[in-house]
C-alpha cells in the first residue's frame, strides 16, 4: 500500500547547510581509489558481478555505495532514501552492510528490506520518494558469486551514463561535486515487502483466481522463499514447494530456473497443472507444463503476447526480445500479425527498447519477462502468476497451449569458460574464431543463425547455433566451440 511508503525521518542531505566545498576527509576516511580494479569496465549487463573475495569485497561495496549515493544525489531533483535488498547468499549480509555504509557516508537515508526479490526493490523504488534502489544478488550465478544491481528513481536499471559516473568515481577520475558533512541513517523497513506482495496480487484480484490449480514452485534456496508460497496460496492455488528455505550454500545449486529436472519430475509425480522455477533473486522464471516439458521465455512471451493481443492490450502487436529468441517463435508470432524487435542480450537492453518504442511486453528466452502493464522491471513472481491465470482462463492444460503455439528450431547453446577477462571481452579480435563464424554462416545461409558473445554475468563465452536440423546445429556448435577453446582458453 502506497500510504506506508513514507519517509522515516526528516534527514535530507541536499541543503546548502549540509554541503561544503570538497575536502580530503571523505577520500582519506574511506580509502577511495586504494583498491585494485580490473582494466575492463566493472558494470556488465546486470550491474557489477563477480567472485566474492576476488572482484567483490566489502571495501569495494563501501566505495560503490558512496559513489552511487553521490551520483544519485547529484541527479535527484529532491533528495530521498535509497532502498536496499539482498538475496540469501552467505556474502550478501556483508556486502549489503558495506554498501549501506557507503550510502550513509554520502549523506543518504537507507531503507533496508532484508531478504527479498530484486523486483521488490525496483517496485518500491518506483512508487516511493526514493532516489534509487540497490539489490545485492548474483541472480542465477553459483553461491560463491555475488553482485550489485542499481536502480534509478523510476525503478528501472540505472542508465549506462550514470553507471559510468559511478565507475569514474571509483577509478579516481572525478571527485564529488561537494563534500558531504552530514551522516545518513540506516533503517530496517521489512514491512514494505508486504506492499510488493499486495501489488503482485492486485491485477488478478476480482478476476480469475487460481482455485483448483496445483502448482509446484522451485525457489532455488533464494530470495523468494518467504514470499512466493504465500502469494500463490492466497490466490487460491494448492502449492508444492521445492528448495524453499534461504540457504546461502545451496542457492541455485542444481535447482531453480537453470536446473528444471527436479521441478519437472515433481510436477509429474504430483500430477500438477504447472511448475515454475525461479532464479536466486526471482527476477526470472521458467515454467514446466503438466507433462513435465520445459517452457522457456520464448513460449511465455508468445502465450502472454497472444493473450494481450486478443484483449487489445498490445500496441502494434509488438514484442521486444533479444538475439537469443528462437526463429520458430519469431516466424509464428509474425504469422498471427505480430512484430518482433531483437536487442542485445540483457534485460536492460530489452527495457530500453521497450521504452523507446512504447512496447508493453518484452523479455528473454532465459526467463526475464517484463510487462509494463504491471511492472517496471522483469519480475518472475508476477510472470508466474499471470501465466498460471492465463492457463486457468483458457480451461485447457499448458501443454495444449504450447502445442498450439509454435515449434522451435533446433538451438544449441554451449558455454566455454574463459577465465582471462581481457581475452573473454576481446574475443572479437580473434581472427580464427571470426573466420569459423563466417564459414558457418555462409554454409547455413537463411536456414540458421549463429550468436557468439561474452557473457556479461559469468566468465564464459556463449556459443549459440540455431539451424533447420539438429545435425547442422550440432556440427557447427562443435566447430565453433573447438575454435574458442583452441584460441581463447589458457
Amino acid at each position: 500500500m502506497v500510504s506506508s511508503i513514507t519517509r522515516t525521518s526528516g534527514i535530507s542531505g541536499g541543503s546548502t547547510s549540509e554541503v561544503e566545498g570538497l575536502g580530503k576527509g571523505i577520500e582519506s576516511s574511506f580509502g577511495l581509489n586504494l583498491i585494485s580494479l580490473p582494466a575492463n569496465p566493472l558494470f556488465g549487463t546486470d550491474g557489477i558481478r563477480g567472485r566474492v573475495g576476488e572482484l567483490l569485497s566489502a571495501p569495494l561495496a563501501l566505495q560503490v555505495g558512496f559513489w552511487t549515493g553521490i551520483v544519485l544525489r547529484n541527479h535527484a531533483t529532491q533528495v530521498g532514501p535509497v532502498i536496499l535488498g539482498q538475496d540469501s547468499r552467505n556474502s550478501s549480509d556483508m556486502l549489503a552492510m558495506a554498501l549501506s555504509a557507503g550510502l550513509t557516508a554520502a549523506g543518504l537515508e537507507v531503507w533496508y528490506l532484508g531478504l527479498c526479490p530484486t523486483p521488490c526493490v525496483a517496485y518500491l523504488t518506483s512508487i516511493s520518494d526514493a532516489i534509487g534502489g540497490v539489490m545485492i544478488s548474483a541472480s542465477h550465478n553459483p553461491p560463491e558469486d555475488n553482485g550489485i544491481k542499481i536502480f534509478g528513481a523510476n525503478g528501472g536499471k540505472l542508465p549506462q551514463i550514470l553507471q559510468a559516473e559511478i565507475e569514474a568515481g571509483l577509478r579516481g577520475k572525478i571527485s564529488p561535486i561537494a563534500r558531504v558533512i552530514n551522516c545518513g541513517r540506516h533503517y530496517s523497513r521489512f514491512e514494505l515487502v508486504e506492499d510488493y506482495s499486495s501489488a503482485l496480487k492486485k491485477p488478478l484480484n476480482g478476476a480469475l483466481n487460481l482455485q483448483g490449480m496445483k502448482i509446484v514452485l522451485d525457489l532455488a534456496w533464494g530470495a523468494a522463499v518467504g514470499l512466493a508460497p504465500s502469494v500463490f496460496t492466497q490466490m487460491g492455488a494448492e502449492v508444492i514447494c521445492l528448495h524453499n528455505e534461504a540457504d546461502g550454500d545451496r542457492i541455485n545449486v542444481n535447482c531453480g530456473s537453470t536446473h528444471l529436472d527436479i521441478l519437472a519430475a515433481t510436477v509429474q509425480e504430483h500430477n500438477a497443472d504447472i511448475g515454475f522455477g525461479f532464479d536466486g533473486d526471482a527476477d526470472r522464471v521458467l515454467a514446466v507444463d503438466n507433462t513435465g516439458r520445459q517452457v522457456n521465455g520464448d513460449y511465455i512471451l508468445y502465450l502472454w503476447g497472444r493473450h494481450l493481443q486478443q484483449n487489445q492490450q498490445l500496441p502494434d502487436n509488438l514484442i521486444v526480445s533479444t538475439v537469443m529468441a528462437n526463429l520458430g517463435f519469431e516466424k509464428a508470432w509474425q504469422q498471427i500479425g505480430g512484430n518482433l524487435i531483437r536487442t542485445a542480450v540483457g534485460d536492460q537492453y530489452v527495457q530500453a527498447e521497450m521504452q523507446r518504442t512504447g512496447a508493453m511486453l518484452g523479455g528473454e528466452q532465459s526467463g526475464h519477462i517484463l510487462c509494463r502493464h504491471y511492472a517496471v522491471t522483469g519480475d518472475g513472481l508476477l510472470t508466474a502468476l499471470h501465466i498460471a491465470s492465463l492457463v486457468k482462463e483458457a480451461g485447457v492444460p499448458l501443454s495444449e497451449l504450447v502445442d498450439r503455439s509454435f515449434q522451435t528450431y533446433p538451438q544449441l547453446l554451449r558455454n566455454v569458460r574463459v577465465v582471462d577477462r581481457d581475452r573473454r571481452l576481446g574475443w572479437q579480435d580473434c581472427q580464427p574464431v571470426q573466420q569459423a563464424i563466417a564459414l558457418a554462416e555462409a554454409a547455413m545461409g537463411d536456414s540458421g543463425r549463429i550468436l557468439v558473445r561474452a557473457s556479461g554475468t559469468e566468465p564464459v563465452i556463449r556459443v549459440m547455433v540455431e539451424a533447420a536440423s539438429a545435425e547442422l546445429a550440432n556440427y557447427w556448435t562443435n566447430e565453433l566451440v573447438s575454435q574458442v577453446q583452441q584460441h581463447l582458453m589458457d
